[in-house]
């Protein structure tokens, strides 16, 4: 069971780290800069329940949960992620 909180506790963390990345390569001066981190941890969170079906289902590879995690918050925060409002204040 610790192993499991712990490659969670991990994968959200890294999923955190892409996030924030992420808002660094975006634009300077969006209104919610704590939007990036926390979408990236809730894909964090989803990757890694991705991963755990398909290693006990399949047996999937280790190498596949970091990947798992960049995919997920790269589709959340940019094809499939929120609309940011990009006028300008007058």
């Amino acid at each position: 069971m610790q192993a499991i909180l712990l490659h969670l506790a991990m994968a959200a963390a890294f999923g955190v780290f892409i996030g924030s990345l992420f808002r660094l390569t975006r634009r300077p001066g969006h209104q919610r800069p704590l939007l990036f981190p926390m979408i990236g941890l809730g894909a964090g969170v989803v990757a890694y329940l991705i991963y755990y079906l398909l290693s006990v289902t399949t047996g999937a590879p280790p190498w596949l949960l970091p990947l798992l995690v960049v995919l997920q918050v790269w589709l959340w925060l940019g094809p499939l992620g929120p609309r940011l409002d990009r006028r300008r204040d007058p």
